[in-house]
């Protein structure tokens, strides 16, 4: 039977199609994800080996570079984001394939037949879509824009993470040097105490003025024991931006995070902005969203001519072949896709208010950063002078006292003095590495290999589970 090679025919390309791809190793436990976290180390080879491809170098003592390219290998913020772009590229790919044909097989049985016909009269009809106005081109369109916004969502993550870092070994840094000089602060305190209990026992001493130091040390110890526990916080910020567990960090001096580099005359900070504007990730993936709107317009603009539907058939009618050509297409009689058009032309809209808005917050960050980071400097500076003061005068009180011009309390005094000096200048130094956190996420001006962070091609960080 004739139809029968047919049936066979379309049986064999059903199966051949069935194959399918084999499904990925199902994730893992929380428990053996637990496991993989607590695992992590500075010493692990597949970090080794990234901090070589981009750095030149494995890192013998870790300084904010390195330790940069380590966030930048483990921390998950990052996974996410370049797991984003990845489902982004596969869309690419999937409106870049030819809708596959539909076949439908449509068996028949005459229950009035001749005995010497057979009673069956199956059919094979095929539907082929034939899409018209470039539709298709523009769903690449669209697929392209959207992808390009998640690789740059990548690069935005990239300085979210630097920035959380350089925020966390800043605090870091001012959380020890703020323990070193309370806690020598605190021990002054004692000895000031210590000397004028001493003093009222000899009748040379007022209680009140005891009771006043008592306070005063009991205060510079309270201190002393917050920032210790503030020292672990901030180790603990550390390592999450690190994207490792605290117990990775034990034995490891933190860095303290570089100063800006950014130059404050006007000139040179216009063009730092003009630059900042034409390069910062989260307005290039603003406007790569804009286009993507656009796309999106011209696609249900294009919707208003319909696709057509070819399907051609075969049945084989009790010993008979017949042919035929089907033709079917939307009749537009109803609307003609008025609505979907209007949305889309609202959610551009959107998108170019949202790159507007994404342009002024760049600009208005950039000029809050400036003026907070001269601001702070200014601070520093004073703060630097007080403390080169107070020193000097440290200096010469203890001369005094080496000439027997002055006692043991105004020694001491002088000491909690410079003391309490050297805690606001760690403070002000502390305040300045905010605001270069802050300038350098504003400014957003390139480092280098900051693009190969972005190329799935060269870069392959930690394997998802």
């Amino acid at each position: 039977m004739k139809f029968s090679y047919v049936i066979y025919s379309f049986l064999a390309i059903w199966l051949s199609a069935c194959a399918t791809t084999r499904l990925p190793a199902p994730a893992k436990s929380a428990e053996a994800l637990a496991e993989q976290f607590t695992s992590r180390s500075l010493r692990d080879a597949g970090l080794q080996g990234f901090l070589v491809e981009n750095l030149g170098r494995a890192p013998e003592t870790w300084d904010y570079e390195s330790l940069s390219w380590v966030a930048f290998y483990f921390n998950p913020s990052l996974q996410i984001a370049r797991a984003q772009w990845a489902a982004s590229r596969a869309a690419q790919q999937t409106v870049g394939e030819r809708p596959n044909p539909i076949i439908t097989l449509s068996p028949g049985f005459n229950s009035n037949h001749d005995v010497t016909v057979s009673p069956w009269f199956p059919a094979i009809n095929l539907d082929f879509l034939w899409p018209t106005s470039d539709k298709r081109a523009r769903q690449q369109d669209i697929a392209r824009a959207e992808a390009e916004a998640a690789r740059l969502a990548v690069l935005a993550t990239v300085w979210q993470v630097r920035v959380e870092l350089r925020a966390a070994l800043t605090g870091a840094e001012n959380a020890d040097r703020r323990l070193v000089a309370l806690r020598t602060q605190a021990q002054l305190q004692q000895s000031v105490l210590a000397l004028l209990e001493q003093r009222l026992e000899a009748g040379s001493a007022a209680a009140a003025d005891v009771a006043v130091a008592r306070i005063a040390a009991l205060r510079a110890e309270a201190a002393a024991a917050e920032v210790g526990s503030q020292c672990l916080a901030a180790r603990t910020r550390a390592a999450t931006a690190l994207g490792l567990p605290v117990g990775a960090l034990s034995g490891i001096r933190l860095p303290m995070a570089p100063p800006s580099s950014t130059h404050f005359a006007a000139d040179a900070l216009t063009a730092e902005r003009q630059q900042s504007l034409q390069s910062r990730s989260d307005v290039l993936a603003a406007l790569a969203k804009l286009r993507a709107r656009e796309a999106g317009l011209a696609l249900e603009i294009a919707k208003q001519l319909p696709d057509f539907h070819l399907g051609p058939g075969y049945q084989w009618d009790q010993g008979s072949s017949k042919w035929s050509v089907a033709l079917t297409f939307e009749l537009p009689i109803f609307h003609r896709n008025e609505g979907a058009i209007a949305e889309a032309a609202a959610r551009r809209e959107e998108a170019a208010a949202q790159l507007i808005a994404v342009q002024a917050l760049a600009v208005a960050g950039i000029e809050t950063a400036v003026a907070d980071r001269a601001s702070t400097g200014t601070a520093l500076e004073h703060a630097r002078r007080a403390h080169a003061e107070i020193e000097k005068q440290n200096t010469l009180v203890a001369q005094r006292f080496a000439l027997g011009a002055a006692d043991h309390l105004e020694v001491l005094t002088a000491r909690l003095d410079l003391a309490m000096a050297e805690a606001a200048l760690a403070d002000a130094s502390a305040a300045v590495g905010v605001t270069d956190s802050q300038l350098e996420d504003a400014l957003q001006i390139p480092f280098p290999r900051l693009t190969a962070l972005a190329d799935d091609a060269r870069v392959r960080p930690t394997r998802l589970p």
